[in-house]
Protein backbone atom coordinates (compact mmCIF):
# COMPACT_ATOMS: atom_id res chain seq x y z
CA UNK A 1 0.00 0.00 0.00
CA UNK A 2 1.47 3.37 -1.02
CA UNK A 3 1.56 6.55 1.09
CA UNK A 4 -1.31 8.20 -0.82
CA UNK A 5 -3.68 5.29 -0.03
CA UNK A 6 -2.62 5.27 3.63
CA UNK A 7 -3.34 8.99 3.92
CA UNK A 8 -6.85 8.44 2.54
CA UNK A 9 -7.59 5.82 5.19
CA UNK A 10 -6.13 7.65 8.20
CA UNK A 11 -7.85 10.87 9.37
CA UNK A 12 -5.89 14.05 8.52
CA UNK A 13 -5.30 15.02 12.18
CA UNK A 14 -3.99 11.55 13.02
CA UNK A 15 -1.77 11.54 9.93
CA UNK A 16 -0.26 14.92 10.88
CA UNK A 17 0.99 13.21 14.06
CA UNK A 18 1.91 9.82 12.65
CA UNK A 19 3.16 10.92 9.21
CA UNK A 20 6.57 12.22 10.32
CA UNK A 21 7.23 9.05 12.34
CA UNK A 22 6.14 6.92 9.37
CA UNK A 23 8.56 8.65 6.96
CA UNK A 24 11.37 8.74 9.55
CA UNK A 25 11.00 5.00 10.19
CA UNK A 26 11.15 4.17 6.50
CA UNK A 27 14.33 6.22 6.10
CA UNK A 28 15.98 4.52 9.07
CA UNK A 29 14.96 1.07 7.87
CA UNK A 30 16.15 1.69 4.30
CA UNK A 31 19.50 3.05 5.48
CA UNK A 32 20.07 0.00 7.69
CA UNK A 33 18.87 -2.42 5.00
CA UNK A 34 21.39 -1.08 2.47
CA UNK A 35 24.22 -0.67 5.01
CA UNK A 36 24.37 3.15 5.06
CA UNK A 37 25.56 3.53 1.44
CA UNK A 38 25.97 7.33 1.64
CA UNK A 39 28.85 6.84 4.12
CA UNK A 40 30.84 5.29 1.25
CA UNK A 41 30.31 8.08 -1.29
CA UNK A 42 30.94 11.81 -1.46
CA UNK A 43 27.34 13.05 -1.56
CA UNK A 44 26.31 16.35 -3.16
CA UNK A 45 22.78 17.55 -2.42
CA UNK A 46 21.10 20.09 -4.71
CA UNK A 47 18.00 21.99 -3.63
CA UNK A 48 16.27 25.23 -4.66
CA UNK A 49 13.21 26.34 -6.59
CA UNK A 50 14.54 26.07 -10.11
CA UNK A 51 17.60 24.80 -11.94
CA UNK A 52 18.05 21.79 -9.65
CA UNK A 53 17.77 19.11 -12.32
CA UNK A 54 20.06 20.84 -14.82
CA UNK A 55 22.57 21.58 -12.05
CA UNK A 56 22.58 17.91 -10.98
CA UNK A 57 23.16 16.82 -14.58
CA UNK A 58 25.98 19.32 -15.16
CA UNK A 59 27.72 18.47 -11.88
CA UNK A 60 27.57 14.75 -12.63
CA UNK A 61 28.81 15.12 -16.20
CA UNK A 62 31.59 17.46 -15.07
CA UNK A 63 32.80 14.92 -12.48
CA UNK A 64 32.55 12.09 -15.00
CA UNK A 65 34.64 14.05 -17.48
CA UNK A 66 37.20 14.66 -14.72
CA UNK A 67 37.57 10.88 -14.43
CA UNK A 68 35.38 10.18 -11.40
CA UNK A 69 32.49 7.80 -11.74
CA UNK A 70 29.36 9.59 -10.54
CA UNK A 71 25.76 8.55 -10.03
CA UNK A 72 22.79 10.85 -9.62
CA UNK A 73 19.08 11.06 -8.87
CA UNK A 74 16.95 13.87 -10.29
CA UNK A 75 13.49 14.86 -11.47
CA UNK A 76 14.50 13.96 -15.02
CA UNK A 77 16.82 10.98 -14.78
CA UNK A 78 18.58 8.39 -12.66
CA UNK A 79 22.14 7.11 -13.03
CA UNK A 80 23.69 4.36 -10.91
CA UNK A 81 27.20 4.75 -12.32
CA UNK A 82 26.67 2.11 -15.00
CA UNK A 83 23.38 2.94 -16.66
CA UNK A 84 21.18 6.02 -17.05
CA UNK A 85 17.41 5.99 -17.37
CA UNK A 86 14.42 8.34 -17.32
CA UNK A 87 12.73 9.05 -14.00
CA UNK A 88 9.38 7.26 -14.30
CA UNK A 89 8.45 7.73 -10.63
CA UNK A 90 6.81 11.18 -11.03
CA UNK A 91 8.76 12.27 -7.94
CA UNK A 92 11.94 14.31 -7.57
CA UNK A 93 13.19 12.57 -4.43
CA UNK A 94 11.79 9.08 -4.35
CA UNK A 95 10.98 7.77 -0.89
CA UNK A 96 10.77 4.39 0.77
CA UNK A 97 13.68 2.19 -0.28
CA UNK A 98 14.48 3.58 -3.73
CA UNK A 99 16.96 6.35 -2.91
CA UNK A 100 19.02 4.14 -0.60
CA UNK A 101 18.84 1.28 -3.06
CA UNK A 102 20.26 3.35 -5.90
CA UNK A 103 22.96 4.80 -3.58
CA UNK A 104 23.94 1.22 -2.72
CA UNK A 105 24.08 0.41 -6.43
CA UNK A 106 26.39 3.40 -6.95
CA UNK A 107 28.71 2.02 -4.26
CA UNK A 108 28.67 -1.42 -5.89
CA UNK A 109 29.40 0.12 -9.29
CA UNK A 110 32.46 1.96 -7.99
CA UNK A 111 31.11 5.50 -7.93
CA UNK A 112 33.11 8.16 -6.12
CA UNK A 113 30.29 10.73 -6.04
CA UNK A 114 26.51 10.77 -5.75
CA UNK A 115 24.53 13.86 -6.71
CA UNK A 116 21.07 13.89 -5.13
CA UNK A 117 18.37 16.36 -6.15
CA UNK A 118 16.73 17.06 -2.79
CA UNK A 119 13.23 18.53 -2.84
CA UNK A 120 11.41 20.39 -0.08
CA UNK A 121 8.69 17.73 -0.13
CA UNK A 122 11.35 15.07 0.35
CA UNK A 123 12.93 17.02 3.19
CA UNK A 124 9.71 17.45 5.21
CA UNK A 125 9.15 13.71 4.77
CA UNK A 126 12.64 12.97 6.17
CA UNK A 127 13.88 11.35 2.96
CA UNK A 128 17.16 13.21 3.47
CA UNK A 129 17.51 12.34 7.15
CA UNK A 130 19.86 9.36 6.91
CA UNK A 131 21.85 10.51 3.88
CA UNK A 132 25.37 11.61 4.83
CA UNK A 133 25.79 14.73 2.69
CA UNK A 134 29.14 16.45 2.12
CA UNK A 135 28.27 19.39 -0.14
CA UNK A 136 24.89 21.10 -0.21
CA UNK A 137 23.82 23.58 -2.87
CA UNK A 138 20.89 26.00 -3.03
CA UNK A 139 20.24 27.25 -6.56
CA UNK A 140 17.94 30.07 -5.39
CA UNK A 141 14.50 30.48 -3.90
CA UNK A 142 11.15 32.01 -4.84
CA UNK A 143 7.54 31.05 -4.06
CA UNK A 144 6.49 27.54 -5.12
CA UNK A 145 4.42 24.74 -3.54
CA UNK A 146 2.97 27.35 -1.16
CA UNK A 147 -0.37 25.53 -0.73
CA UNK A 148 1.53 22.36 0.12
CA UNK A 149 3.83 23.97 2.69
CA UNK A 150 1.41 26.53 4.08
CA UNK A 151 3.53 29.64 3.50
CA UNK A 152 6.71 30.79 1.82
CA UNK A 153 8.42 30.94 5.23
CA UNK A 154 7.67 27.26 5.81
CA UNK A 155 8.86 26.45 2.31
CA UNK A 156 12.16 28.22 3.02
CA UNK A 157 12.42 26.49 6.40
CA UNK A 158 12.03 23.13 4.68
CA UNK A 159 15.04 23.94 2.50
CA UNK A 160 16.86 25.14 5.62
CA UNK A 161 16.33 21.74 7.25
CA UNK A 162 18.69 20.25 4.67
CA UNK A 163 21.39 22.81 5.50
CA UNK A 164 20.92 22.23 9.23
CA UNK A 165 21.26 18.49 8.63
CA UNK A 166 24.82 18.95 7.34
CA UNK A 167 26.12 19.53 10.87
CA UNK A 168 24.88 16.08 11.90
CA UNK A 169 26.54 14.30 8.98
CA UNK A 170 29.56 12.15 9.81
CA UNK A 171 33.01 13.23 8.66
CA UNK A 172 34.47 11.26 5.78
CA UNK A 173 38.04 10.73 4.61
CA UNK A 174 39.03 10.10 1.02
CA UNK A 175 42.16 9.21 -0.92
CA UNK A 176 43.60 11.39 -3.67
CA UNK A 177 41.15 9.84 -6.15
CA UNK A 178 38.12 10.80 -3.99
CA UNK A 179 37.58 7.22 -2.87
CA UNK A 180 35.98 7.33 0.59
CA UNK A 181 38.05 5.24 3.02
CA UNK A 182 37.06 3.65 6.28
CA UNK A 183 39.45 4.84 8.98
CA UNK A 184 40.09 2.51 11.91
CA UNK A 185 42.95 4.32 13.62
CA UNK A 186 43.34 8.06 14.03
CA UNK A 187 46.87 8.11 12.61
CA UNK A 188 45.66 6.78 9.26
CA UNK A 189 43.68 9.96 8.79
CA UNK A 190 46.92 11.84 8.19
CA UNK A 191 47.40 10.00 4.90
CA UNK A 192 43.90 10.88 3.72
CA UNK A 193 42.00 14.03 2.87
CA UNK A 194 39.15 15.03 5.13
CA UNK A 195 36.09 15.78 3.03
CA UNK A 196 35.10 19.22 4.23
CA UNK A 197 31.40 19.80 4.82
CA UNK A 198 30.57 22.55 2.34
CA UNK A 199 27.61 24.74 1.42
CA UNK A 200 27.29 26.50 -1.94
CA UNK A 201 24.66 29.18 -2.57
CA UNK A 202 23.52 31.43 -5.38
CA UNK A 203 25.00 34.77 -4.32
CA UNK A 204 22.50 36.68 -6.47
CA UNK A 205 19.55 35.22 -4.57
CA UNK A 206 17.91 37.41 -1.93
CA UNK A 207 17.85 34.50 0.53
CA UNK A 208 21.56 33.72 0.32
CA UNK A 209 22.33 35.03 3.83
CA UNK A 210 19.76 32.69 5.33
CA UNK A 211 21.47 29.65 3.83
CA UNK A 212 24.98 30.94 4.50
CA UNK A 213 24.03 31.34 8.17
CA UNK A 214 24.00 27.57 8.65
CA UNK A 215 27.10 25.79 9.91
CA UNK A 216 29.62 24.50 7.38
CA UNK A 217 33.37 24.02 7.35
CA UNK A 218 33.60 25.78 4.01
CA UNK A 219 31.15 28.18 2.37
CA UNK A 220 30.98 29.19 -1.28
CA UNK A 221 28.79 31.54 -3.22
CA UNK A 222 28.61 32.12 -6.95
CA UNK A 223 27.43 35.25 -8.74
CA UNK A 224 26.88 36.53 -12.25
CA UNK A 225 28.46 39.88 -13.17
CA UNK A 226 28.02 40.58 -16.90
CA UNK A 227 31.21 42.66 -17.27
CA UNK A 228 34.58 41.92 -15.69
CA UNK A 229 35.23 45.59 -14.92
CA UNK A 230 32.35 45.46 -12.44
CA UNK A 231 33.73 42.48 -10.49
CA UNK A 232 34.61 43.42 -6.93
CA UNK A 233 36.35 41.26 -4.35
CA UNK A 234 33.88 40.11 -1.71
CA UNK A 235 35.12 41.48 1.65
CA UNK A 236 34.18 38.25 3.43
CA UNK A 237 36.72 36.37 1.34
CA UNK A 238 39.51 38.50 2.80
CA UNK A 239 38.35 38.07 6.39
CA UNK A 240 37.40 34.41 6.40
CA UNK A 241 39.53 31.78 4.69
CA UNK A 242 36.56 29.42 4.88
CA UNK A 243 34.46 31.67 2.63
CA UNK A 244 35.04 31.58 -1.13
CA UNK A 245 33.41 33.11 -4.16
CA UNK A 246 33.24 32.31 -7.86
CA UNK A 247 31.96 34.87 -10.36
CA UNK A 248 30.86 34.32 -13.95
CA UNK A 249 31.59 37.38 -16.03
CA UNK A 250 32.03 38.51 -19.66
CA UNK A 251 28.75 36.69 -20.23
CA UNK A 252 27.57 36.22 -23.80
CA UNK A 253 24.22 34.63 -24.66
CA UNK A 254 23.44 33.55 -28.23
CA UNK A 255 21.25 31.17 -30.18
CA UNK A 256 23.99 28.51 -30.25
CA UNK A 257 24.87 28.61 -26.55
CA UNK A 258 26.31 30.72 -23.77
CA UNK A 259 29.85 31.67 -22.86
CA UNK A 260 31.59 33.29 -19.89
CA UNK A 261 34.84 33.56 -17.98
CA UNK A 262 35.48 32.90 -14.29
CA UNK A 263 36.78 35.15 -11.53
CA UNK A 264 37.83 33.68 -8.23
CA UNK A 265 39.19 35.60 -5.27
CA UNK A 266 38.83 38.79 -7.32
CA UNK A 267 41.20 37.46 -9.99
CA UNK A 268 39.68 36.92 -13.44
CA UNK A 269 40.94 34.31 -15.88
CA UNK A 270 41.02 34.46 -19.67
CA UNK A 271 39.78 30.88 -19.99
CA UNK A 272 36.42 31.11 -21.73
CA UNK A 273 33.68 28.54 -21.11
CA UNK A 274 31.50 27.76 -24.13
CA UNK A 275 28.30 25.96 -23.14
CA UNK A 276 26.08 24.26 -25.69
CA UNK A 277 23.07 25.30 -23.58
CA UNK A 278 21.15 28.44 -24.46
CA UNK A 279 19.70 30.91 -21.98
CA UNK A 280 21.31 33.15 -19.39
CA UNK A 281 19.81 30.97 -16.64
CA UNK A 282 22.07 28.13 -17.75
CA UNK A 283 25.08 30.21 -16.70
CA UNK A 284 23.61 30.02 -13.19
CA UNK A 285 23.23 26.27 -13.53
CA UNK A 286 26.76 25.90 -14.82
CA UNK A 287 28.10 27.92 -11.89
CA UNK A 288 26.84 25.31 -9.44
CA UNK A 289 29.09 22.79 -11.19
CA UNK A 290 31.99 25.27 -11.36
CA UNK A 291 31.67 25.92 -7.62
CA UNK A 292 31.58 22.20 -6.83
CA UNK A 293 34.67 21.62 -8.93
CA UNK A 294 36.58 24.48 -7.31
CA UNK A 295 35.49 23.38 -3.82
CA UNK A 296 36.90 19.92 -4.57
CA UNK A 297 40.15 21.40 -5.85
CA UNK A 298 39.70 20.44 -9.52
CA UNK A 299 41.62 22.47 -12.13
CA UNK A 300 39.50 25.06 -13.94
CA UNK A 301 40.49 23.54 -17.29
CA UNK A 302 39.09 20.17 -16.18
CA UNK A 303 35.82 21.77 -15.05
CA UNK A 304 35.58 23.63 -18.36
CA UNK A 305 36.14 20.47 -20.40
CA UNK A 306 33.41 18.64 -18.51
CA UNK A 307 30.80 21.38 -18.92
CA UNK A 308 31.56 21.88 -22.58
CA UNK A 309 30.99 18.16 -23.20
CA UNK A 310 27.27 18.50 -22.36
CA UNK A 311 25.17 19.00 -25.50
CA UNK A 312 21.81 19.25 -23.75
CA UNK A 313 19.68 18.17 -20.81
CA UNK A 314 16.71 15.85 -21.46
CA UNK A 315 13.37 17.65 -21.30
CA UNK A 316 14.97 21.03 -20.65
CA UNK A 317 14.72 23.32 -23.69
CA UNK A 318 14.96 20.19 -25.79
CA UNK A 319 14.67 20.94 -29.50
CA UNK A 320 13.12 18.11 -31.46
CA UNK A 321 14.32 17.24 -34.93
CA UNK A 322 11.32 17.84 -37.21
CA UNK A 323 12.67 18.29 -40.76
CA UNK A 324 9.73 20.64 -41.19
CA UNK A 325 9.75 24.40 -41.75
CA UNK A 326 9.07 25.13 -38.06
CA UNK A 327 10.61 24.18 -34.73
CA UNK A 328 9.33 22.20 -31.74
CA UNK A 329 10.69 22.71 -28.22
CA UNK A 330 9.82 20.67 -25.11
CA UNK A 331 10.53 22.12 -21.68
CA UNK A 332 9.73 21.23 -18.07
CA UNK A 333 8.90 24.79 -16.96
CA UNK A 334 5.60 24.82 -15.09
CA UNK A 335 5.62 27.90 -12.86
CA UNK A 336 5.60 31.58 -13.86
CA UNK A 337 9.22 32.50 -13.07
CA UNK A 338 10.62 29.60 -15.09
CA UNK A 339 8.20 30.18 -17.98
CA UNK A 340 9.13 33.87 -18.04
CA UNK A 341 12.84 33.00 -18.29
CA UNK A 342 12.00 30.52 -21.03
CA UNK A 343 10.39 33.28 -23.10
CA UNK A 344 13.48 35.45 -22.63
CA UNK A 345 15.52 32.61 -24.10
CA UNK A 346 13.15 32.13 -27.05
CA UNK A 347 13.86 35.73 -28.08
CA UNK A 348 17.40 34.56 -28.91
CA UNK A 349 16.04 32.13 -31.50
CA UNK A 350 14.94 33.34 -34.92
CA UNK A 351 11.21 32.72 -35.21
CA UNK A 352 7.95 33.97 -36.62
CA UNK A 353 5.17 33.04 -34.20
CA UNK A 354 5.16 31.15 -30.91
CA UNK A 355 2.44 28.54 -30.42
CA UNK A 356 2.42 27.61 -26.76
CA UNK A 357 0.85 24.42 -25.36
CA UNK A 358 0.53 24.52 -21.57
CA UNK A 359 -1.59 23.51 -18.61
CA UNK A 360 -1.21 23.41 -14.85
CA UNK A 361 -1.10 20.68 -12.24
CA UNK A 362 -3.96 19.70 -9.98
CA UNK A 363 -3.79 18.09 -6.58
CA UNK A 364 -3.81 21.41 -4.76
CA UNK A 365 -0.49 22.43 -6.30
CA UNK A 366 -0.25 26.23 -6.36
CA UNK A 367 -3.78 26.88 -7.61
CA UNK A 368 -3.10 30.63 -7.69
CA UNK A 369 -0.53 30.30 -10.45
CA UNK A 370 -3.01 28.96 -13.03
CA UNK A 371 -4.37 32.31 -14.32
CA UNK A 372 -0.87 33.81 -13.97
CA UNK A 373 0.53 31.16 -16.31
CA UNK A 374 -2.31 31.78 -18.74
CA UNK A 375 -1.79 35.54 -18.65
CA UNK A 376 1.96 35.11 -19.25
CA UNK A 377 1.35 32.85 -22.25
CA UNK A 378 -1.36 35.21 -23.49
CA UNK A 379 1.07 38.13 -23.44
CA UNK A 380 4.09 36.35 -24.91
CA UNK A 381 2.74 33.73 -27.34
CA UNK A 382 0.86 34.34 -30.57
CA UNK A 383 -1.32 31.28 -30.13
CA UNK A 384 -2.15 29.64 -26.78
CA UNK A 385 -3.46 26.09 -26.45
CA UNK A 386 -4.48 25.13 -22.91
CA UNK A 387 -4.58 21.42 -22.22
CA UNK A 388 -4.40 18.75 -19.55
CA UNK A 389 -1.17 18.38 -17.58
CA UNK A 390 -1.40 16.45 -14.29
CA UNK A 391 -4.90 16.92 -12.86
CA UNK A 392 -4.55 14.32 -10.09
CA UNK A 393 -7.95 14.33 -8.31
CA UNK A 394 -8.92 17.82 -9.48
CA UNK A 395 -11.40 18.46 -12.28
CA UNK A 396 -9.25 19.03 -15.39
CA UNK A 397 -11.93 21.24 -16.93
CA UNK A 398 -11.71 23.69 -14.04
CA UNK A 399 -7.89 23.80 -14.27
CA UNK A 400 -7.99 24.43 -18.02
CA UNK A 401 -10.66 27.13 -17.63
CA UNK A 402 -8.60 28.91 -14.95
CA UNK A 403 -5.47 28.94 -17.11
CA UNK A 404 -7.43 30.04 -20.19
CA UNK A 405 -9.06 32.87 -18.21
CA UNK A 406 -5.62 34.38 -17.65
CA UNK A 407 -4.89 34.20 -21.39
CA UNK A 408 -8.22 35.88 -22.19
CA UNK A 409 -7.42 38.71 -19.79
CA UNK A 410 -4.16 39.17 -21.70
CA UNK A 411 -6.15 39.71 -24.88
CA UNK A 412 -6.45 36.28 -26.42
CA UNK A 413 -9.77 35.37 -28.09
CA UNK A 414 -11.21 31.89 -27.63
CA UNK A 415 -11.50 30.08 -30.94
CA UNK A 416 -9.13 32.47 -32.74
CA UNK A 417 -5.77 32.48 -30.99
CA UNK A 418 -6.80 30.66 -27.80
CA UNK A 419 -7.93 27.03 -27.69
CA UNK A 420 -8.99 24.73 -24.86
CA UNK A 421 -8.27 21.09 -25.74
CA UNK A 422 -8.53 18.49 -22.98
CA UNK A 423 -6.64 15.70 -24.75
CA UNK A 424 -2.92 16.55 -24.62
CA UNK A 425 -2.11 14.56 -27.76
CA UNK A 426 -4.86 16.35 -29.66
CA UNK A 427 -3.51 19.68 -28.37
CA UNK A 428 -0.04 18.88 -29.69
CA UNK A 429 -1.45 17.72 -33.02
CA UNK A 430 -3.47 20.95 -33.35
CA UNK A 431 -0.40 23.07 -32.67
CA UNK A 432 1.57 21.24 -35.36
CA UNK A 433 -1.20 21.79 -37.91
CA UNK A 434 -1.38 25.49 -37.03
CA UNK A 435 2.39 25.93 -37.28
CA UNK A 436 3.80 27.61 -40.36
CA UNK A 437 7.20 28.65 -41.70
CA UNK A 438 9.51 29.93 -38.97
CA UNK A 439 7.10 29.26 -36.09
CA UNK A 440 8.07 27.66 -32.78
CA UNK A 441 5.75 25.14 -31.16
CA UNK A 442 6.49 25.30 -27.43
CA UNK A 443 5.28 22.45 -25.20
CA UNK A 444 5.77 23.13 -21.48
CA UNK A 445 4.91 21.62 -18.12
CA UNK A 446 6.21 18.08 -18.36
CA UNK A 447 9.56 17.95 -20.14
CA UNK A 448 10.64 14.30 -20.23
CA UNK A 449 8.25 13.12 -17.50
CA UNK A 450 6.99 9.63 -18.12
CA UNK A 451 3.38 9.83 -16.95
CA UNK A 452 0.28 11.99 -16.62
CA UNK A 453 -1.15 11.73 -13.10
CA UNK A 454 -4.94 11.48 -12.97
CA UNK A 455 -7.56 10.60 -10.33
CA UNK A 456 -7.19 7.85 -7.74
CA UNK A 457 -3.40 7.71 -8.06
CA UNK A 458 -3.51 6.41 -11.64
CA UNK A 459 -0.61 7.20 -13.96
CA UNK A 460 -1.05 7.24 -17.72
CA UNK A 461 2.23 6.50 -19.57
CA UNK A 462 3.31 9.66 -21.37
CA UNK A 463 6.28 11.50 -22.82
CA UNK A 464 5.72 14.88 -24.54
CA UNK A 465 8.75 14.27 -26.76
CA UNK A 466 7.59 10.85 -27.92
CA UNK A 467 4.04 12.03 -28.60
CA UNK A 468 5.28 15.12 -30.44
CA UNK A 469 7.53 12.99 -32.66
CA UNK A 470 4.65 10.62 -33.41
CA UNK A 471 2.39 13.52 -34.39
CA UNK A 472 5.20 15.07 -36.47
CA UNK A 473 5.52 11.78 -38.39
CA UNK A 474 1.74 11.74 -39.00
CA UNK A 475 1.86 15.30 -40.31
CA UNK A 476 4.74 14.44 -42.66
CA UNK A 477 2.76 11.49 -44.05
CA UNK A 478 -0.28 13.71 -44.61
CA UNK A 479 1.82 16.36 -46.35
CA UNK A 480 3.43 13.78 -48.61
CA UNK A 481 0.07 12.71 -50.10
Amino acid sequence: MNTAKIKKIIPKKVWSLLGPLYHFSWGLFANLLYHAPSNKLIVIGVTGTTGKTTSVYLIAKMLNAAGYKTGFTSTAMFNDGEKEWLNNKKMTMVGRLFTYQILAKMVKNGCRFAVVETSSEGIIQYRHRFINYDLIICTGLYPEHIESHGSFEKYREAKGMLFAHLKDCRTKYANQHFGVQRVEAGLKKLALNRVRKTVIVNGDDEHKDYFLSFWAETKWQYRLVPNAVDVKLNPNEDKDHNFHEAVATNISVAADGTSFTICQGGVCTNERFHLHLIGAFNVNNAMTAVSVGLALGLPLATIKQGLESVSGVPGRLEMLETKLNFGVIVDYAFEPHAVSRLYETLLLLPHNRIIHILGSAGGGRDVSRRPILGHLAGEQADVVIVTNEDPYDDDPTIIIDQVALGAEKAGKILGENLFKIHDRREAIARALVLADFGDIVLITGKGNEQAICVANGKKIPWDDRVVAREEIDKLKQQNSH
